[in-house]
């Protein structure tokens, strides 16, 4: 796949930081983590700035990142990867234990037709109902990773049940890199914008080097297979905006 030329996302309007106040108390939701610092800790650390409320529901376990660890097993591996996303929510100014653990596998994240799928429904409704965000962010609706597509699929079941559904912006990750052009947004499908997130920068790195588990070299050494995050897409996370797509 050919990668996202750079043109397309800069040439959105960009709206203030002053922007991410009037979103309102927001839930985040997270693929795996360390989605939450990369797509959109920008626009958290604004709203925390801001004293509006933050969630995070984490979809899946995180485990796959480094499959054949010896050192950390699959337990192991679950615990250290939601501890590094509780550090992170730190460094953004947000509540560390304003969290929701779907603990979906890795990798293979249910659709909503199939039951585990549902039952993560059912779990984010009512969550969704207890908190009351005025707005959802997840990841773009086909950023190429399957765990985001299928994350996706889930918010918008839920959504769907609510009778005045938050407002949803979708954030970008690995489309920045592996888009093909039929994964980005079509005409008249959905609009983009940017956020200006200079004045956060620097606690956005520092959430993202929180995740030290995906970075190299990697905490979890006895993997060589295992994932890192590439120099190359860290720095599209060190830009000083960061996009968001609405539907139309």
């Amino acid at each position: 796949m050919s990668e996202l030329p750079f043109f397309e996302f800069n040439s959105l309007p960009l709206r203030p930081p002053e922007y991410a106040a009037t979103l309102g108390p927001t839930v985040v939701i997270a693929p795996h983590p360390d989605d939450e610092s990369l797509g959109c800790g920008g626009l958290l650390a604004l709203l925390a700035q801001a004293g509006q409320p933050v969630w995070c529901v984490l979809v899946s376990d995180g485990t796959m990142s480094h499959p054949n660890s010896v050192k950390f097993a699959a337990p192991a591996r679950r615990a250290l990867r939601e501890q590094e996303l509780r550090t992170a929510l730190q460094e953004l100014g947000c509540s560390s234990d304003a969290l929701l653990p779907l603990n979906l596998p890795d990798g293979s994240v249910p659709s909503p037709d199939t039951e585990a799928g549902a039952e993560a429904v059912a779990r984010l409704v009512a969550f969704l109902r207890q908190t009351q965000p005025h707005t959802v962010l997840c990841p773009w609706r086909r950023d190429p990773h399957p765990d985001h597509r299928a994350t996706s699929l889930l918010v918008q079941a839920a959504l769907a049940q609510l009778s005045t559904p938050p407002r949803l912006l979708e954030y970008v990750v690995w489309a920045w890199q592996r888009a093909a052009p039929s994964d980005l947004p079509q005409p008249d499908e959905a609009i983009g914008w940017r956020l200006e997130v200079q004045p956060v920068l620097a606690r956005k790195q520092r959430a993202i080097a929180a995740h030290r588990s995906q970075l190299a070299p990697s905490i979890i050494d006895d993997d060589p297979a295992g994932f890192t995050l590439s120099a190359e897409m860290l720095a599209h996370f060190e830009q000083p905006f960061e996009v968001y797509l609405e539907a139309r």
